[in-house]
């Protein structure tokens, strides 16, 4: 444990961001999740409407850097790929 009032800070704050960053990454599964099981199902109509916020919450991942930029892109692109497929 920390021994300085500013350390002590750090380590609050540091928690607070771990618990954010764990909850968005949750929410960013949830998703892709969803996405995926409506490629699945063979419906395009979910697909596509599932395609959008999946493609949303990666996006928002790489500006709060959770997501690198390229994990990110290769992740849309999969998505891409999948929706293309279904025709």
């Amino acid at each position: 444990m920390p021994n300085i009032k500013s350390a002590k800070k750090r380590v609050k704050v540091t928690a607070v961001k771990t618990l954010r960053n764990k909850m968005f990454k949750s929410q960013m599964k949830t998703t892709i999740k969803k996405f995926y099981a409506a490629v699945e199902s063979g419906d395009k109509s979910a697909a596509s409407a599932a395609y959008t916020p999946a493609v949303v919450i990666v996006d928002k991942a790489v500006k709060r850097n959770i997501m690198h930029k390229n994990a990110a892109a290769h992740k849309k692109s999969q998505f891409t790929l999948a929706l293309n497929k279904m025709a």
